[in-house]
């Protein structure tokens, strides 16, 4: 199962709105069989596997990181190919959590004569494919807010320098962040600011542009902003209030380029009507990668699941700089946002903190 995962992750980025699978095919304390779940549409991992084991499925132990499907969707039913292949065991690291499919697949092969078990590292299986578990039990994307900050708490000076806060192995691991995720959204703060693209960069390989999100109340964005003029496969939406001049979305309009608009309270989108809306859209995953008022507004909404909070070896030395989070706070200490499962990693001098909010439980 160790091995169907570490397989799995190499579908990560590409299999959206689908999960990211793994199988692995043994006989005879042998594998026989490998593959993963490459792209959405395509084969899933069952397949892949089965494909390379070739006659050598026959009476082996079929091992997969998620319940094999037991429905037609874009693809066959991967039961049937399990069944024709003559596998005679199924160990599945997690049940399938869509409460849409219709009939298990583990049960329809254990009504079929064929050996099955579940919850083998179920827990890394479930992390594994976090995204796909919220979304479609939810139909909301799975949340992600980054940040990357000095040792003081401060994301930019106060002329809003922050290039660069972290070293460039951090920023890597963004754009691989970037790459899994369906959209990456910044407030027009950043746009102005900054001026960025929003794209996936990655050395020495291609990867996957998110939907680029930029929260606009009153359509101030310039039309020469870097993230219009993109050659990305990927669009950009910019979110406004429903005031939002009309004269200035003709000037904007562009393909790859589309509008949103929602109700704003004093200037500030409805960032939960505006992740209900992204789940409609079919956006599985959501990085923010914003500024404080948006890193604030978007705590304050519960909207957010995880976090990546980049601390870099330095101290801005001042109370003048740009905090992390702005807006109101809360009154006590123990109102505070709290984290769990909470995992530290570094990158060189870097230190970064993966955790996940409480209030999601």
């Amino acid at each position: 199962m160790k091995m169907a995962l570490v397989l799995a992750e190499q579908g990560r980025g590409w299999t959206s709105p689908n999960p990211m699978v793994g199988a692995v095919i043994v006989k005879d304390n042998n594998v026989v069989g490998k593959g993963f779940h490459q792209a959405a549409g395509g084969p899933h991992a069952e397949i892949h596997a089965l494909k390379e084991a070739g006659d050598k499925a026959r009476g082996a132990t079929l091992y997969v990181t998620l319940e094999p499907c037991n429905h037609k969707g874009r693809t066959p039913p991967c039961t049937q190919a399990i069944l024709k292949s003559g596998i005679k065991r199924v160990v599945a690291g997690m049940k399938d959590p869509n409460p849409r499919v219709t009939g298990g697949g583990l049960a329809f092969l254990k009504s079929q004569g064929l050996d099955v078990s579940v919850g083998v590292c179920e827990d890394a299986c479930r992390r594994l494919n976090e995204i796909f578990i919220k979304y479609v039990t939810t139909s909301l994307p799975f949340v992600i807010l980054k940040c990357a900050t000095t040792l003081d708490g401060r994301i930019a000076t106060r002329t809003g320098d922050s290039k660069w806060i972290t070293n460039p192995l951090s920023r890597q691991f963004v754009h691989e962040l970037r790459h899994t995720v369906d959209a990456i959204m910044v407030g027009i703060g950043t746009v102005v600011k900054d001026n960025p693209r929003l794209t996936t960069r990655l050395e020495g390989r291609r990867g996957s542009d998110p939907l680029r999100i930029v929260l606009d109340t009153h359509l101030s964005i310039s039309p020469d902003a870097r993230l219009l003029h993109l050659g990305s496969d990927s669009d950009t939406l910019i979110v406004t209030g429903r005031s939002a001049p009309a004269e200035k979305k003709r000037i904007l309009e562009k393909p790859g380029v589309r509008f949103l608009a929602l109700d704003d309270d004093r200037g500030q989108i409805d960032l939960t009507a505006l992740v209900s809306e992204l789940g409609r859209m079919g956006i599985t995953s959501l990085l923010i990668e914003g500024g404080s008022r948006i890193n604030g507004s978007a705590l304050r909404a519960h909207i957010v699941d995880k976090i990546y909070m980049f601390y870099a070896p330095k101290i801005y030395g001042g109370d003048d700089g740009v905090p992390v989070c702005a807006g109101p706070g809360v009154n006590l200490m123990k109102e505070s946002l709290s984290l769990k499962d909470i995992s530290v990693h570094r990158f060189a001098d870097d230190v970064m903190i993966e955790g996940y909010l409480k209030h999601q439980e």
